[in-house]
Protein backbone atom coordinates (compact mmCIF):
# COMPACT_ATOMS: atom_id res chain seq x y z
CA UNK A 1 0.00 0.00 0.00
CA UNK A 2 1.06 3.30 -0.94
CA UNK A 3 1.29 5.52 1.70
CA UNK A 4 -0.97 8.59 2.38
CA UNK A 5 0.11 9.77 5.90
CA UNK A 6 3.03 11.30 7.68
CA UNK A 7 3.41 11.50 10.98
CA UNK A 8 6.62 14.14 12.04
CA UNK A 9 8.92 14.60 14.98
CA UNK A 10 9.47 18.21 16.15
CA UNK A 11 12.17 18.84 17.17
CA UNK A 12 15.23 17.95 14.85
CA UNK A 13 12.63 17.05 12.36
CA UNK A 14 10.34 20.25 11.35
CA UNK A 15 12.03 23.07 13.44
CA UNK A 16 15.38 23.71 14.51
CA UNK A 17 14.26 24.01 18.35
CA UNK A 18 18.32 23.62 19.38
CA UNK A 19 19.33 27.05 20.77
CA UNK A 20 16.00 27.85 22.63
CA UNK A 21 16.09 24.57 24.33
CA UNK A 22 19.88 24.95 25.18
CA UNK A 23 19.06 28.77 26.50
CA UNK A 24 15.95 27.19 28.35
CA UNK A 25 18.14 25.10 29.90
CA UNK A 26 21.19 26.70 31.06
CA UNK A 27 18.42 29.19 32.25
CA UNK A 28 17.19 26.59 34.76
CA UNK A 29 20.61 25.54 35.47
CA UNK A 30 21.60 29.26 35.97
CA UNK A 31 18.66 29.62 38.52
CA UNK A 32 19.44 26.33 40.05
CA UNK A 33 23.04 27.55 40.57
CA UNK A 34 24.57 25.21 38.65
CA UNK A 35 27.09 25.90 35.50
CA UNK A 36 26.24 26.03 31.99
CA UNK A 37 26.21 23.31 29.56
CA UNK A 38 27.58 23.01 26.10
CA UNK A 39 25.14 23.05 23.02
CA UNK A 40 26.23 20.16 21.88
CA UNK A 41 25.26 18.47 25.12
CA UNK A 42 21.78 19.55 24.75
CA UNK A 43 21.99 18.42 21.15
CA UNK A 44 23.09 15.12 22.79
CA UNK A 45 20.31 14.69 25.50
CA UNK A 46 16.91 15.35 23.92
CA UNK A 47 14.32 13.64 22.50
CA UNK A 48 13.25 11.78 25.30
CA UNK A 49 10.75 14.12 26.93
CA UNK A 50 11.65 17.31 29.78
CA UNK A 51 12.50 14.82 32.81
CA UNK A 52 14.86 12.62 30.77
CA UNK A 53 16.52 15.86 29.68
CA UNK A 54 16.63 16.71 33.10
CA UNK A 55 17.78 13.19 34.43
CA UNK A 56 21.11 14.89 32.00
CA UNK A 57 21.33 18.13 33.14
CA UNK A 58 20.66 17.85 37.04
CA UNK A 59 22.76 16.31 40.31
CA UNK A 60 19.73 15.46 42.10
CA UNK A 61 17.41 12.55 41.38
CA UNK A 62 14.00 12.88 40.36
CA UNK A 63 12.48 12.36 43.55
CA UNK A 64 14.47 15.09 45.16
CA UNK A 65 12.54 18.47 45.50
CA UNK A 66 14.87 20.54 44.31
CA UNK A 67 15.26 18.31 40.81
CA UNK A 68 11.58 18.82 40.46
CA UNK A 69 11.20 22.60 40.92
CA UNK A 70 13.93 22.85 38.60
CA UNK A 71 12.15 20.69 36.06
CA UNK A 72 9.10 23.23 36.61
CA UNK A 73 10.83 25.96 36.13
CA UNK A 74 12.49 24.73 32.58
CA UNK A 75 8.98 24.04 31.82
CA UNK A 76 7.36 27.36 32.18
CA UNK A 77 10.88 29.21 30.93
CA UNK A 78 10.85 27.24 27.24
CA UNK A 79 7.11 27.77 27.11
CA UNK A 80 7.41 31.62 27.37
CA UNK A 81 10.99 31.77 25.21
CA UNK A 82 10.67 29.12 22.69
CA UNK A 83 9.74 31.43 19.84
CA UNK A 84 13.27 33.60 19.85
CA UNK A 85 15.96 31.68 17.99
CA UNK A 86 13.46 28.56 16.40
CA UNK A 87 12.63 28.35 12.95
CA UNK A 88 11.90 25.28 10.70
CA UNK A 89 14.47 23.95 8.96
CA UNK A 90 15.05 25.25 5.21
CA UNK A 91 12.88 23.60 2.92
CA UNK A 92 10.22 22.46 5.09
CA UNK A 93 7.57 24.91 4.35
CA UNK A 94 8.02 23.85 0.59
CA UNK A 95 8.08 20.03 1.47
CA UNK A 96 4.63 20.83 3.21
CA UNK A 97 2.89 22.69 1.03
CA UNK A 98 4.22 20.18 -2.07
CA UNK A 99 2.64 17.42 0.27
CA UNK A 100 -0.72 18.58 0.56
CA UNK A 101 -0.82 19.38 -3.06
CA UNK A 102 -0.24 15.30 -3.66
CA UNK A 103 -3.41 15.13 -0.60
CA UNK A 104 -1.01 13.74 1.98
CA UNK A 105 -2.39 13.87 5.33
CA UNK A 106 0.44 15.19 7.92
CA UNK A 107 0.78 15.26 11.83
CA UNK A 108 2.72 15.85 14.88
CA UNK A 109 4.45 13.67 17.54
CA UNK A 110 6.62 15.21 19.91
CA UNK A 111 7.90 14.43 22.95
CA UNK A 112 8.11 17.81 24.09
CA UNK A 113 5.06 19.27 26.27
CA UNK A 114 2.10 19.10 24.61
CA UNK A 115 1.49 22.68 25.71
CA UNK A 116 4.47 23.61 23.96
CA UNK A 117 3.84 21.76 21.00
CA UNK A 118 0.40 22.79 19.70
CA UNK A 119 1.06 26.36 19.75
CA UNK A 120 4.25 25.96 18.32
CA UNK A 121 2.91 23.79 15.65
CA UNK A 122 0.28 26.47 14.81
CA UNK A 123 2.74 29.56 14.67
CA UNK A 124 4.94 27.78 11.64
CA UNK A 125 2.22 25.54 10.26
CA UNK A 126 -0.96 26.64 10.17
CA UNK A 127 -2.82 23.69 9.34
CA UNK A 128 -0.81 21.85 7.48
CA UNK A 129 -0.47 19.26 10.40
CA UNK A 130 -4.26 17.69 11.21
CA UNK A 131 -3.33 16.69 14.46
CA UNK A 132 0.01 18.06 16.60
CA UNK A 133 0.30 16.18 19.85
CA UNK A 134 3.32 16.34 22.92
CA UNK A 135 3.83 14.42 25.78
CA UNK A 136 0.52 14.48 28.28
CA UNK A 137 -1.05 12.43 30.72
CA UNK A 138 -2.51 9.26 30.06
CA UNK A 139 -0.39 8.17 26.76
CA UNK A 140 3.49 6.94 27.23
CA UNK A 141 5.64 9.30 25.84
CA UNK A 142 7.89 8.08 22.61
CA UNK A 143 9.24 5.36 22.13
CA UNK A 144 6.09 3.80 23.42
CA UNK A 145 3.56 3.62 20.36
CA UNK A 146 0.65 5.37 22.31
CA UNK A 147 0.74 9.18 20.92
CA UNK A 148 0.93 7.74 17.35
CA UNK A 149 -1.56 4.89 17.96
CA UNK A 150 -3.51 7.79 19.39
CA UNK A 151 -2.79 9.92 16.10
CA UNK A 152 -3.64 7.25 13.66
CA UNK A 153 -7.21 6.38 15.86
CA UNK A 154 -8.08 10.22 15.30
CA UNK A 155 -6.96 10.26 11.44
CA UNK A 156 -8.83 7.22 10.56
CA UNK A 157 -5.89 5.33 9.23
CA UNK A 158 -3.49 2.08 9.67
CA UNK A 159 0.02 1.68 10.21
CA UNK A 160 0.55 0.76 6.64
CA UNK A 161 -0.91 3.64 5.07
CA UNK A 162 1.71 5.96 7.31
CA UNK A 163 5.55 7.10 7.38
CA UNK A 164 7.06 8.49 10.85
CA UNK A 165 9.70 10.62 9.69
CA UNK A 166 12.06 11.85 12.66
CA UNK A 167 15.72 12.67 13.52
CA UNK A 168 16.48 10.71 16.75
CA UNK A 169 17.28 6.72 17.55
CA UNK A 170 13.72 7.39 19.68
CA UNK A 171 11.85 8.27 16.81
CA UNK A 172 13.17 4.92 14.94
CA UNK A 173 12.22 3.13 17.75
CA UNK A 174 8.89 4.70 17.92
CA UNK A 175 7.75 3.83 13.57
CA UNK A 176 9.29 0.18 15.51
CA UNK A 177 6.99 -0.38 17.70
CA UNK A 178 3.73 1.24 15.81
CA UNK A 179 4.56 -1.03 13.24
CA UNK A 180 5.30 2.11 10.78
CA UNK A 181 8.12 2.63 8.42
CA UNK A 182 10.61 5.00 9.29
CA UNK A 183 12.42 7.20 7.70
CA UNK A 184 15.07 9.38 9.51
CA UNK A 185 16.20 12.72 8.45
CA UNK A 186 20.43 14.02 8.87
CA UNK A 187 19.63 17.75 8.97
CA UNK A 188 18.87 17.35 12.57
CA UNK A 189 20.35 16.20 16.18
CA UNK A 190 21.95 13.15 15.51
CA UNK A 191 24.18 12.40 12.92
CA UNK A 192 24.43 10.57 9.33
CA UNK A 193 26.36 8.05 10.49
CA UNK A 194 24.17 7.03 13.90
CA UNK A 195 21.15 6.74 11.96
CA UNK A 196 21.91 4.74 8.85
CA UNK A 197 22.91 2.32 11.82
CA UNK A 198 19.55 2.39 12.82
CA UNK A 199 18.52 0.72 9.50
CA UNK A 200 15.30 3.27 8.65
CA UNK A 201 13.35 1.95 5.76
CA UNK A 202 14.58 5.54 3.95
CA UNK A 203 17.39 8.17 5.24
CA UNK A 204 17.00 11.65 3.79
CA UNK A 205 19.86 14.47 3.58
CA UNK A 206 17.29 17.47 2.18
CA UNK A 207 13.40 17.37 2.72
CA UNK A 208 13.00 17.42 -0.57
CA UNK A 209 13.63 13.90 -1.11
CA UNK A 210 10.71 12.99 1.14
CA UNK A 211 8.61 13.54 -2.12
CA UNK A 212 9.66 11.29 -3.90
CA UNK A 213 8.73 8.69 -1.13
CA UNK A 214 5.07 9.78 -1.68
CA UNK A 215 5.39 9.94 -5.53
CA UNK A 216 6.52 6.03 -5.81
CA UNK A 217 4.03 3.78 -7.75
Amino acid sequence: MAYNTVIFDMDGTVLNTLDDLAAAVNAALAHAGLPPVTLEKVRASVGNGVLVLMDQMLPWPREDARYQEVAAWYRRYYAAHNLIETKPYPGILDLLEQLRRRGVTMAVVSNKPDEAVGPLSRHFFGDYMAVSMGEHAGLRRKPYPDMVQEVLRRLGKTPAECLYVGDSEVDRATAENAGLDCASVTWGFRDRAQLAALGPKFLLDRPEELLAVFDRD
